[in-house]
């Protein structure tokens, strides 16, 4: 896993692994229909580091903290949300950026979180003297996908709970879904902070330093199951419908991506096979979580190569389902 991280993101300056990781296990995955497994191969019992797909676990918490009235609306200041010892909004810049902006990736944060810089993530410019000396975007108006800045959010988040977001994201969804006590969402070696008194660790929203979510394939299948269901768990509303119409709206600097990490299939150009309602959870590998509601499918797969890969299997698996339409349906 450091060779892959390394690969990825080795020529970034700032790029020093600074959070738990672990060597892959190989591809693997499983597909559902109509609530029931109906393909599975490799080892979907094993945990692996999920990266950015750990960015949909972490907004799906925001949502909760808005669900509950901790924050009142997407579009308030982040800035008044934040005690008093934490600075992270007090710039010129930063105090524009409201929570959507976080949500959807278009805040253009500015500074430093755990040793780094908001510039260092997939820098921008023709030399290393350009990195850090970067345009500045009004807050809302520009997409970047930006680790750091995804850090910033999960420790906004942590700052309104004021207990540890995986304990939040344990006791309010995954215990509910039924999913295995065997995931762990990390954050990094520095990452620790001062709540009502008691050290609590900062997670982080993928693996591109480390840590982040390490989950088995049958809990990412669970997570989909929920989104598949309208947020619904049996009788149990637990993610909120209008969060999920939410996340599931485009900003305005990016047709295919909602909130954090809710890839969409505008127009069905990322994944022509697929119908253009449904989304995918995706994190770097790939690991994606598939949504199909027009079908009624959700599929995990860990490891895929890429997007060009995913569509060649739904257009075998959506071929499938209308051949077995085709052979059940009632002979006139």
């Amino acid at each position: 896993m450091a060779l892959f991280l390394h690969n990825s993101f080795g020529k970034e300056p700032f790029s020093t692994i600074v959070g738990p990781i672990k060597d892959r296990g190989p591809a693997s995955g499983l597909i559902t229909r109509h609530g029931y497994i109906v393909a599975e191969w490799g080892d979907p019992k094993r945990a692996d580091i999920t990266n950015s797909v750990t960015k949909t676990f972490l907004t799906t918490v925001v949502g909760l903290a808005w669900q509950k009235g901790l924050i009142h609306d997407v579009n308030d200041y982040v800035r008044d949300y934040m005690p008093p010892h934490v600075d992270l909004f007090e710039s010129e810049h930063n105090q524009k950026i409201k929570w959507d902006h976080l949500l959807r990736q278009t805040s253009d944060w500015q500074g430093t979180l755990w040793g780094k810089p908001d510039w260092a993530d997939r820098p921008v410019g023709e030399t290393p003297d350009d990195w850090a000396k970067r345009k500045l975007y009004e807050p809302g108006t520009h997409f970047k996908y930006n680790d750091v800045r995804v850090n910033v959010m999960a420790l906004a988040a942590l700052q309104v709970w004021r207990r540890s977001l995986p304990d939040v994201l344990r006791e309010e969804v995954m215990e509910p879904i039924g999913a295995s006590s065997t995931w762990r969402w990390y954050g990094y070696e520095n990452s620790w902070v001062e709540i009502d008194g008691k050290k609590v660790q900062s997670v982080s929203g993928g693996g591109h330093w480390g840590a982040g979510m390490f989950i088995n394939s049958y809990d990412m299948a669970r997570f989909g199951y929920l989104f598949l269901r309208n947020g619904k768990w049996k009788d149990r509303q637990i993610v909120s419908e209008q969060w999920i119409k939410m996340a599931r709206t485009p900003g305005p600097d990016n047709k295919t991506y909602g909130y954090a990490n809710w890839y969409l299939n505008t127009d069905q150009k990322p994944l022509p096979a697929a119908p253009a309602t449904a989304v995918r959870f995706v994190g770097n590998g790939s690991n994606i979580i598939y949504i199909d509601w027009d079908n009624d499918i959700v599929a995990v797969f860990r490891w895929i190569k890429n997007d060009k890969a995913l569509n060649e299997v739904i257009a075998r698996l959506t071929t499938a389902i209308q051949k077995t339409s085709s052979t059940a349906a009632p002979q006139p």
